[in-house]
């Protein structure tokens, strides 16, 4: 009272009027406006585009990860883009983590910080320790308007600025047309509705590769110009930022060719408006300082100024390698080299007219000619899975490579035979077997290949191989290596039971072990701690050569060994770490917790009920069906059709082992090969209080089937639903479909190509035939949804569209993320009765026969889609085990992975 008093007769403070600009801050305000000059956001720590942070944070290394950071704004970077997504990583806990250090860090907190994450919960987490006034990357219409203004709402209250990706309902923004609409409707909605302030909106309008040879991405950099040049006209106060080094993806490998690529890039998007960027601050070639004909041809990519651009610009690029300066070609100098350097070069190269005589010359370089294997030979095989590891070499390539290793070991077996007395004439003996109760076995026949082309003596046992049989022979056979695959779940428990025994019977051999379900984290905490000699993770057929030559060798061993169990201890402190971190709700709290599906939207009763069979169903009506791109990717050539065709890197062996595909598949459909069939059921169906579906007989209404599911249960400390596939079906009158389809014949032909040693065929048509069943699936789940149930009977989606579905329903299978239980698979195969009207097996691992096969559940509520369980608590375990009619214990068995 008395200091109001003392100033009631004095005018009050006028508040000073501020220009609008974006307003963000570490210790350290940065405000962006009309006059500020172009921000340069960090890029390298985020563990999705960065090796060496990703590597860093998954060992656990916070502080030279920090370094990271520090060495980024040394080199001009104005904010921080830190993302912690990665699968093997608590990203929450990591973000929140990295982010308390950093706040410790003064040269590195004065700068604002962009939360970078596709999980809100991350982005949340991070937002409620992050000082200043931070950025989040990235909110978008892509989920719905529901979804962008509940999450916009909490970014005003948390005082956050936003990125906001040209994404809506219908994809990702690529053309002009579709960023300003996109762009328009976000500002709008923000503005207007939420009254989100528009000097804190930054807008990506995504910016794409150009260069890649395929025409309709020529135009991707103008339209992103355009873009940013139009948002900053209509869309006051904005913001435009983007992820600089995606417009030079087509030439990753060559640093020089894409920093004057993201140079020209920059140096045009500026010119129209563009904000910000996400850029490496310390790789950023002056545009003035471009040399004359690199920056013109660049000019004419960015700009789409000519149709042969790309042409011009690869015609010189190569020219521009290593230290960014004009570079001779290689030609035949690679001669002139060392014979070490020759011989990796001609490993890489896949060149074999020179080995003789480059390993002759070694030979009488060392002491004794095993060293020329050890040292020059190994040295470039190693070379070669780097490569393959760092996606710059591709699986034929590297079998090519590997034939050259073969000849070069060949010259040499006649020396080493000599100095051994005659001794052995192989690099060392591999065993390898799909183990008991699994079925697959194309993984492990590509390994086979690539070490029987790398003098290796390669036993195959085959598959379903029991735990007694695989270790019979390899006392019988006496070998060096015991390599052991499987693709289901359950046989990550047969591996630990293999390596459990070998222990148990005093075995000293060392194992190599892979497949898609295995892991790094799965063998360091389970399999490994069971014996007591090295048992290594291979990730893929070109680790293996280099896992399998330092095992067998006298000198390399004892290093190799030792740095295994080093990382293999650190993989499972942090697993640990993670494991302590989890925090579960009861089950019961869970359940209540479930998403609740809207009645009204129940779709119709199937048009048939009850089971249908559809035999020996035309491979020419499937084949439009397939999704290639996991064809490219069992033979380790990963990337998404068509796209992989045109890729500059992969492009050529893409194309190759396409145009084999098909001609692989006119023959198989022309001759009859193999004979696709399917039985599907549907249903009467309502689903329970304890998680479970009740299937009736449509006849009588009784109780005929009971599939169990399992329910998220790791507390999400928000507001999202803890998730069951029950959920997505309706107390009360609804449906439910199943269906089990495959692909017979496929092993028997290729048993006969492997007869003439023609491996190569023999893996094309399982490859193939995987394909087709998965394209037989797609065909009936379109069946089901237009005729058979019939609840989307107008539908019309392209090829494209079925491959991300985009239709109305899913198709759970056992043994994935949202359906983890292998066992249900025994309730579906009695429902239908597969076994009799088909002639699908099961395995006692729940492994499907033959082995391209596929099964699931079909559910129609347009609510229907998939997740992950994740891990899960003990009582839900015992709940489960109740509702099966098992013991607890016989329950953590099958559901192992999910044991939290």
């Amino acid at each position: 009272r008395a200091i109001a008093g003392a100033v009631a007769d004095l005018p009050p403070r006028q508040a000073p009027e501020l220009p609008v600009e974006c307003r963000l801050s570490g210790l350290e305000p940065l405000h962006i406006g009309e006059t500020s000059l172009f921000v340069n956001v960090g890029e390298r720590a985020n563990v999705t585009g960065s090796a060496v942070f990703k590597r860093l944070i998954m060992n656990g290394d916070y502080s030279t990860a920090l370094d990271v950071c520090r060495e980024q704004v040394e080199n001009g970077a104005q904010a921080i883009d830190i993302n912690m997504d990665e699968a093997m990583l608590d990203g929450k806990k990591a973000m929140v983590t990295f982010l308390n250090l950093i706040a410790s860090e003064p040269d590195i907190a004065r700068v604002p910080v962009m939360l970078d994450s596709s999980k809100w919960e991350i982005i949340e987490a991070g937002l409620k320790c992050v000082q200043g006034k931070g950025i989040v990357n990235s909110i978008s219409l892509k989920e719905g308007k529901d979804a962008f203004v509940r999450h916009a709402r909490l970014l005003r209250m948390y005082g956050a600025a936003v990125v906001v990706m040209a994404f809506d309902e219908k994809g990702q923004a690529d053309t002009l047309a579709r960023k300003t609409e996109i762009c328009e409707r976000s500002y709008r909605i923000l503005v207007d509705e939420v009254g989100f302030a528009a000097s804190d909106i930054i807008f990506d309008p995504n910016i794409f590769a150009v260069a890649t040879g395929i025409e309709e991405h020529n135009n991707y950099a103008v339209d992103f110009i355009e873009a940013t040049g139009w948002i900053k006209d209509k869309l006051p106060h904005a913001l435009v930022s983007g992820g600089v080094s995606n417009v030079s993806f087509s030439f990753r490998g060559n640093n020089p060719v894409r920093e004057a690529i993201h140079s020209v890039f920059l140096y045009h998007a500026i010119a129209r408006g563009m904000d910000m960027g996400i850029v490496n601050a310390g790789q950023l070639a002056v545009y003035d300082e471009l040399p004359a004909e690199l920056k013109e041809r660049v000019e004419d990519v960015v700009l789409n100024r000519r149709a042969d651009a790309t042409e011009r610009l690869l015609e010189i690029a190569d020219d521009y390698r290593g230290e960014g300066v004009q570079a001779k070609r290689e030609d035949t100098e690679w001669r002139s080299w060392p014979v070490a350097k020759r011989l990796e070069h001609a490993l890489v190269k896949g060149i074999d007219a020179f080995v003789a005589e480059d390993v002759e010359e070694a030979r009488q370089q060392f002491a004794r000619p095993i060293e020329v294997i050890e040292g020059p030979l190994m040295d470039g095989m190693n070379v070669v899975g780097d490569l393959f590891g760092a996606g710059k070499m591709f699986l034929p390539q590297v079998v090519k490579s590997a034939r050259v290793m073969k000849k070069a070991v060949a010259v040499l077996l006649p020396f080493i035979e000599a100095e051994k007395s005659g001794g052995a004439s192989s690099n060392g003996k591999v065993l390898m077997a799909t183990v008991k109760g699994d079925v697959h076995d194309i993984g492990k026949n590509i390994v086979g290949v690539v070490l029987a082309c790398n003098n290796f003596e390669v036993i195959d046992l085959g598959v379903m191989v029991p735990a007694a049989t695989i270790l019979e022979e390899a006392k019988r056979h006496e070998v060096d290596i015991i390599g052991l695959s499987g693709l289901i779940t359950p046989s990550l428990d047969e591996m630990v039971h293999i390596a459990k025994e070998m222990k148990r019977l005093g075995f000293t051999i060392p194992i190599m072990l892979g497949g898609a379900t295995t892991s790094k984290a799965h063998t360091a905490v389970k399999i490994e701690p069971e014996y007591d000699e090295p048992v290594v993770w291979v990730k893929d057929a070109s680790r293996a050569v280099g896992v399998a030559q330092n095992l067998v060798s006298e000198t390399n061993r004892a290093k190799f060994v030792s740095d295994l169990k080093d990382e293999y201890t650190k993989v499972r402190e942090l697993h640990e770490g993670r494991g302590r971190a989890k925090e579960f709700l009861s089950i019961a709290a869970a359940r209540a917790n479930h998403s609740q599906i809207d009645i009204a939207a129940v779709p119709p009763a199937p048009k048939r009920l009850g089971v249908q069979v559809f035999e020996d169903v035309p491979l020419a009506e499937i084949r439009p069906y397939i999704d290639w791109s996991p064809f490219f990717g069992a033979w380790e050539l990963n990337g998404a059709y068509p796209r992989i065709l045109d890729d500059p890197h992969k492009g050529e062996e893409a194309r190759k082992l396409y145009a084999d595909a098909q001609k692989w598949l006119d023959t198989i459909i022309a001759e009859k090969w193999l004979e696709a069939r399917a039985v599907v059921g549907l249903f009467p169906a309502h689903a329970t209080a304890d998680d479970s579906v009740v299937v009736e007989d449509p006849a009588s209404g009784r109780e005929i089937a009971r599939f169990h599911f399992l329910r998220q249960q790791q507390d999400k400390k928000d507001s999202r639903a803890n998730l069951c596939m029950a959920d997505f079906v309706a107390p009360e009158h609804d449906h439910i479909g199943g269906f089990a389809v495959a692909v017979f014949g496929a092993d028997q032909k290729a048993a006969e190509f492997e007869k003439q040693h023609d491996d190569y065929t023999a893996i094309m048509i399982k490859v193939l035939a995987d394909r087709l069943a998965e394209a037989l699936a797609e065909y009936m789940h379109e069946k089901v949804r237009k005729d058979l149930w019939g609840y989307a009977p107008d539908e019309k989606l392209t090829n494209e569209e079925l491959i991300r579905e985009r239709y109305q329903g899913i198709r759970p299978a056992s043994g994935y993320p949202a359906t983890p239980d292998h066992t249900e698979k025994e309730t579906l195969w009695q429902l239908l009765d597969v076994r009799n009207r088909i002639g699908m097996g099961l395995t006692e691992s729940y492994a499907m026969t033959p082995p391209a096969a596929v099964s699931g559940l079909y559910l129609a509520h347009p609510a229907a889609h998939y997740f992950t369980v994740g891990h899960i608590d003990r009582d839900q375990v015992e709940d489960y085990a109740r509702r099966k009619g098992m013991s607890v214990e016989e329950a953590e068995k099958w559901l192992a992975p999910l044991l939290g």
